[in-house]
């Protein structure tokens, strides 16, 4: 339903304007009603003093006082949240809409281009401010300290399927000429004098790739161990009260089977920053929700939507095993053995998804109101 300030901007003449953003040309469509056909131009991207030009010239030709207020919206992509922070910047109120939730014309063949995606997104603007609530869905914003607070983590994520594809390229360099290397951890500052099958010298430019393979690794192991040290850093500080999203962090990890990482990607990808009203706000936002396809007598379950974050919803299927594993005695343990614990391996499998979605809600409250998840048991304090 339209908010207050939204049901008194409905009475004043507004201005909506829809942004399609290119990486070289940007697309604005402006209407202020469904009956006239939409304002389309086209401004250098990035180009925000064009842009407010064609505010001003848009309001002149749709006959609007140069104070009317302005509504916009944007597709959330490469270009992030700093286009909405520079329209409210101009004055402008943004949205920002996840390009999943906008309904797409389900013929086999349509036409598409920027022009047509800009005047089919002010539509859709248009139908959201009159109240229509399944236009799309409008991601929530965060502010620029906890968008930066993700790189530390994000960086790590990266570093670390870095140094697994590098591990998995040397070994299968070796695995070519019968050689197995099972262990590459504490790397020494060379690779180790090695031989093929037979026990030949390897080849010279495999030694050489070799060599180049080893000191690209033994560079992500060190950066992997600054950025770890660093985040410890950060989390050692929680106590003082520098940061609460650190303090956050070490609430999690107060619970028995909760670890350094999921502690740290829960808080700053999913509850340090978003203000969930209910626990389906929670699921949703996890992507965790069921999506049931009824017709008549006919009723089917498809699964999880798997909207939202990707890592978040990995990250909550996994802690879900851990906590089964490390939480025996918690009610929710306990729930899915008498439920799933006689099952076949697809039956425990499904059972963990609806593990994971409750373990999310309880976790969320538990941060919200310190209400520790029923049975949990918290680490023992470090001396």
């Amino acid at each position: 339903m339209p908010t207050a300030t939204t049901r008194s901007m409905l009475l004043v003449p507004t201005l909506h304007l829809a942004l399609d953003l290119g990486n070289t040309t940007w697309k604005l469509a402006f209407a202020t009603s469904h009956v006239h056909a939409p304002r389309l131009r086209s401004i250098p991207a990035r180009d925000l003093t064009q842009l407010a030009r064609e505010i001003a010239a848009a309001k002149a030709r749709f006959g609007l006082p140069a104070d009317a207020p302005v509504v916009s919206c944007y597709e959330a992509g490469r270009d992030g949240f700093w286009v909405h922070r520079a329209l409210l910047a101009l004055g402008v109120v943004s949205h920002v809409v996840d390009s999943a939730s906008i309904q797409q014309n389900r013929r086999k063949r349509r036409a598409k281009s920027d022009r047509l995606d800009a005047a089919a997104l002010v539509r859709l603007l248009l139908r959201h401010r009159a109240g229509e609530r399944g236009a799309w869905s409008v991601v929530h914003v965060p502010s620029v300290a906890e968008e930066d607070r993700r790189h530390l983590h994000r960086e790590l994520f990266t570093l670390t399927r870095q140094r697994t594809r590098q591990v998995n390229r040397i070994k299968g360099l070796l695995a070519l000429h019968g050689v197995v290397l099972p262990r590459l951890r504490g790397l020494p500052a060379t690779p180790p004098t090695l031989r093929d099958w037979s026990g030949a010298p390897l080849p010279p430019a495999l030694t050489a790739r070799l060599a180049r393979e080893w000191t690209r690794l033994r560079t992500t192991q060190r950066e992997l161990r600054a950025l770890g040290a660093e985040r410890r850093q950060l989390l050692a500080r929680a106590g003082a009260g520098a940061d609460p999203t650190c303090g956050m962090v070490a609430q999690l990890l107060a619970l028995k089977g909760v670890g350094e990482v999921s502690a740290w990607l829960y808080t700053t990808e999913f509850f340090g920053w978003r203000a969930f009203r209910n626990r389906r706000q929670v699921a949703g936002a996890a992507g965790l929700t069921p999506t049931t396809q009824a017709s008549g007598d006919a009723e089917r379950e498809q699964g999880i939507s798997k909207a939202g974050n990707t890592i978040i919803r990995a990250l909550a299927i996994e802690l879900a095993w851990s906590w089964v594993r490390r939480q025996p005695t918690s009610a929710l343990s306990r729930w899915y053995r008498a439920r799933f614990g006689a099952g076949g391996p697809r039956q425990r499998r499904v059972g963990i998804v609806a593990v994971a979605r409750k373990l999310l809600i309880a976790l969320w409250r538990y941060l919200e109101t310190g209400l520790v998840p029923e049975g949990a048991v918290l680490k023992p304090l470090k001396a």
